[in-house]
């Protein structure tokens, strides 16, 4: 009897063993192969799942005999299927590889709030611009960064000339002179400079873009009450990389670009150079450029030599010769006209910058850096000249100690912004010298798995207008795996520039100094809340949503106006200026198909003496939304739509809504690709529903520009990799 029971046990033993059965997994980043904490593991269509410990191992048990599918997922990372045959053959543990997800930037190091933590681990809210979609906004606008920021929740690029391009950035809807632009954390843009910087800087060496929202003045001084953004050059890997890139357009514009790195031994380096040329287009044959005749050069070294592993050294130069004319375009094809008008600049941009880095450990390091930025323009328009040279320099030394869980982060700096101006007429020259002299110093406590805080202070001297005293402080809490919220606000300045949107758009002409002993700088304070949420809908949607609610408010806001006739004069009257709003971004990945669709609700408004103004060429609503159709390394195919709503005009008036259309592809083999881009294939222009000028063509009078002119432009070319 024993012996038939125990047969019996043996026997329903195995019966389990053959209908039940294990399996045995590992997952790892595909880029890095480090283990995934948390990921899952689940049997498609059964509620067997399990989730992968600090090693990335995972067990499934009571797995049914027959043909399984087996889902391998982690928040931020592609989707993985595998499909087995259960009784295996083979018992063996599965290598499974996950792919981080294409605008997922978990594993992004910021390098702007100078502690170089991830993306994920940052109170601070920061958003990247990097991968796929750098490249991709460089396939459809090779000789500039316009687009590239333009198609970005929460900015826009403001148009301040009608025939020459010239553009600025406006964050959450304030003016572009809130925005401070840097170049590997060097302000190479503002002043003089700044005008022209959007046209010049071309985004094929950039290896991402990082944008703060917000006041963030604590991290590099005044200018950036509306938020900063910071270019970051691509830097010597592992490999050598040799790329080019072919590109026309429809709109009679050619660029041709080069990149190179490579390392030997300890000294490394990296090349760019770049050749864009335009010819002065028409679309709407009103005899104006909306496209101006350009001709631009630019060239950029850099040599990186290590020293010894924890100390380093990194030395770059960077130069733009540029020549671009907008204005009568039958003036520019070289034919014979009677007082034409035109708008030509000149210009010319040095920029010597270098970094040094001594490191102890892993937590604690000291970074030297300093740059030497020489520029030079001048704008003719007809019978009028403005011309001057601008020397500005940035000098930081900073020292980065502590732990993981409590970094600390101090520094110094010195900001020398010094103008000189042509004398070319008897009217008032608007020269100027400022020396900012700057002490800061953060804190990055990781207090909790679910809460971190970052809290900065810093002090400023600036020659002119005296002392500031700027804290900042943000929160970050990990209310979940999939839901993490951040809070944060602080203080900011502007010192008084004449080199504005509203001076830009006169050339400078008239434009008086400022008088310093009748004006302060423009203050400000701010602050910001969002959450983001992430998870798989239907286990096969990968969805993930970010809603932030931002303020602004600007005391005592610098104004340009028509004191007399054709006299312009900056004053600061009583009042200021309020921004307020939504930005919501929502993403959606099925396979090789991602959805983007981002909102902005900007509400900026000036109020003066009790009376409240909404501010013009702010567009409230924008609605932002693309979507890719992805093979990995072998074909992209995207499509585009942005919807602005009408915005309030300087002269009262209001201008029309609009939505502008893109359609972008690109066809990758292994050693180079083919791209194509047809850009605003609706041909919405404001010439179209709008006029842009009053008066004569001789001597027009230009009305704001809300809406595009260069209309439908088709663009394509080759890119090659060796």
């Amino acid at each position: 009897m024993i012996k038939i029971l125990f047969k019996l046990a043996i026997f329903l033993i195995a019966f389990n063993a053959v209908a039940q059965n294990s399996l045995d997994a590992v997952i790892k980043n595909a880029e890095d192969n480090m283990p995934l904490l948390g990921a899952n593991a689940v049997v498609a269509g059964t509620n067997i799942g399990a989730t992968a410990n600090i090693d990335g191992e995972v067990t499934l048990s009571g797995i049914p005999d027959g043909t399984q599918k087996i889902v391998f997922s982690f928040v931020g990372f592609s989707i993985e299927e595998v499909t087995l045959n259960f009784p295996r053959t083979t018992q063996d543990t599965l290598e499974i590889f996950l792919q981080p997800g294409g605008e997922e930037m978990d594993e992004v190091i910021i390098q702007s709030t100078r502690s170089r933590r991830s993306i994920a681990d940052l109170p601070t809210r920061v958003e990247v611009i990097s991968g796929e979609e750098l490249t991709e906004k460089g396939n459809m606008k090779p000789g500039d960064i316009r687009m590239l920021l333009n198609e970005t929740t929460g900015i826009q690029t403001q148009q301040t000339s009608a025939i020459s391009g010239n553009s600025s950035i406006r964050i959450q809807g304030l003016d572009g002179k809130y925005t401070q632009l840097l170049k590997d954390g060097y302000p190479l843009y503002s002043g003089f400079s700044g005008g022209l910087s959007l046209l010049q800087i071309v985004p094929l060496d950039l290896q991402q873009v990082e944008v703060i929202k917000g006041s963030s003045s604590t991290l590099y001084g005044g200018g950036a009450i509306a938020g900063l953004v910071n270019l970051i050059s691509k830097t010597p890997g592992e490999e050598r990389e040799l790329n080019f890139m072919l590109n026309a357009t429809s709109a009679l514009g050619l660029d041709l670009s080069g990149f190179y790195s490579d390392t030997y031994g300890k000294l490394g380096t990296t090349v760019f150079a770049s050749y864009n040329i335009g010819s002065p287009y028409d679309p709407a044959d009103i005899g104006l450029t909306a496209i101006p005749e350009y001709n631009r050069y630019t060239i950029n070294p850099r040599i990186f030599y290590e020293f010894t592993e924890d100390t380093k050294l990194d030395i770059g130069v960077n130069t733009t010769v540029e020549e671009r004319t907008g204005g009568n375009i039958d003036y520019l094809e070289g034919e014979e006209v009677e007082d034409p008008f035109f708008e030509r600049n000149n210009t010319a941009r040095t920029t010597l910058q270098s970094g040094f880095e001594h490191s102890w450990n892993d937590n604690n390091r000291f970074n030297l850096k300093n740059s030497f930025s020489f520029f030079d323009r001048e704008i003719e328009t007809g019978d009028y000249i403005f011309a001057g040279n601008q020397f500005a320099s940035y000098n930081e030394a900073s020292v980065v100690f502590g732990t993981d869980k409590m970094e600390w982060v101090g520094g110094l700096n010195l900001w020398v912004d010094r103008f000189e101006q042509d004398v070319l007429t008897d009217a008032p020259v608007v020269d100027y010298e400022h020396l900012t002299y700057g002490a800061f110093i953060q804190n990055n406590w990781t207090a909790t798995d679910w809460f971190q805080l970052e809290t900065g202070l810093r002090t400023d001297y600036q020659n002119e207008y005296g002392w500031f005293v700027l804290p900042r402080i943000s929160a970050m809490f990990t209310i979940s795996d999939a839901i993490t919220t951040r809070i944060g606000g602080g203080m900011g300045y502007k010192t008084p520039s004449v080199f504005t949107e509203d001076a830009e758009r006169l050339q400078f002409r008239n434009v008086m100094p400022i008088d310093v002993s009748s004006t302060e700088a423009e203050n400000s304070i701010g602050g910001n809340f969002d959450i983001n949420y992430r998870t798989e809908l239907f286990e096969t949607i990968e969805f993930t949503s970010n809603t932030l609610f931002f303020y602004t408010k600007i005391d005592k806001p610098i104004i340009l106006e028509n004191t007399s006739e054709g006299i312009f004069e900056y004053l600061q009257p009583d009042g200021f200026i309020e921004s307020k709003g939504i930005e919501a971004n929502l993403k959606f990945g099925y396979k090789d198909f991602k959805l983007f669709t981002g909102y902005t609700f900007a509400d900026v408004n000036r109020t003066e003496n009790g009376n409240t103004f909404e501010m013009p060429l702010v567009s409230k609503h924008r609605l932002n939304n693309v979507l890719m159709y992805e093979l990995h390394e072998k074909l992209k195919i995207g499509l585009e739509g942005y919807y602005f709503s009408p915005q309030q005009l300087s002269s009262g008036a209001t201008g029309q809504d609009y939505w502008i259309f893109g359609l972008m592809m690109e066809k990758l083999w292994e050693d180079f690709s083919i791209f194509l881009n047809f850009e605003n294939f609706t041909d919405t222009r404001q010439t179209r529903f709008d006029s842009i000028y009053t008066g004569s063509i001789s001597n027009p009078q230009f009305r704001d520009i809300y809406a595009p002119v260069d209309g439908f432009v088709v663009n394509g070319g080759i890119k090659l990799f060796f």
